[in-house]
């Protein structure tokens, strides 16, 4: 509170994603690859070419996030098709049920990415491609200026071009969550599908190492209500 009586204005709350080097061998809910959690209603998602997404990475967004605090954050894409994703949109909304629309070249969407209230036990199986490695999240420090791209939950995305502005299907104003930078690389198993446009065999990308801005249906129309906007810096 200021001296004047009026509540002072502090930025949204946001937390820097750090990835652990030891391999998961059992599983962990803030994890890349790792074992899935689900609600209980929720299967495993699947590419329009019919093979099951690989799980790049998953986590538990800390309660202070504005609009999606508490809930559980897990990103898919599939590891036989590779593009960068676009927004399928009519009289300024994205479609209904936008995140199975067709993603040229492609014919159906080869991403998902789900914002699940109350996932309760692991899958039995850990994601089969993608190595298990944990994940920390740390609250943001003064370092990191507003402009800074780097992979983060929360607070104020920061755009490599120019903010990009989508409404839900459902009406409501698309708002940000996680952010990543371009190429950030996940290491998979020997012996995985080779996945195309990559830029090692030995790891993978998501939407061809595009930098990608998760934004999110704040009145939870949907889990699966979230777009990853592509750029490129």
């Amino acid at each position: 509170m200021s001296e004047d009586g009026l509540e002072e204005w502090a930025p949204p709350r946001e937390y820097e994603i750090e990835i652990g080097t030891e391999p998961l061998d059992r599983p962990a809910r803030n994890s890349v690859g790792g074992w899935p959690y689900f609600d209980d209603d929720q299967e495993w998602p699947r590419c329009f070419c019919g093979e099951r997404m690989a799980l790049f990475f998953q986590l538990d967004l800390p309660d202070d996030i504005e609009f999606f605090g508490g809930e559980h954050l897990s990103v898919f894409h599939c590891a036989h098709h590779n593009s960068a994703s676009n927004p399928v949109a009519v009289d300024d909304r994205l479609v209904p049920r936008f995140w199975e629309a067709p993603q040229p070249p492609f014919p159906g969407s080869f991403w998902r990415v789900l914002l699940q209230r109350d996932p309760g036990i692991p899958e039995a199986e850990p994601e089969p491609t993608v190595r298990a490695l944990p994940l920390a999240l740390r609250p943001c420090v003064a370092t990191h200026g507003p402009f800074t791209m780097f992979f983060k939950v929360g607070g104020t995305a920061a755009w490599a071009l120019y903010p990009e502005h989508y409404r839900c299907a459902c009406g409501a104003e698309m708002a940000f969550v996680c952010q990543m930078p371009e190429f950030q690389e996940f290491g998979v198993h020997p012996g995985a599908p080779v996945q195309p446009h990559s830029i090692r065999d030995d790891a993978y990308l998501l939407f061809l190492g595009n930098e990608v801005y998760l934004l999110a249906c704040p009145k939870r129309c949907d889990p699966a209500a979230v777009f990853p906007v592509n750029q490129r810096g």
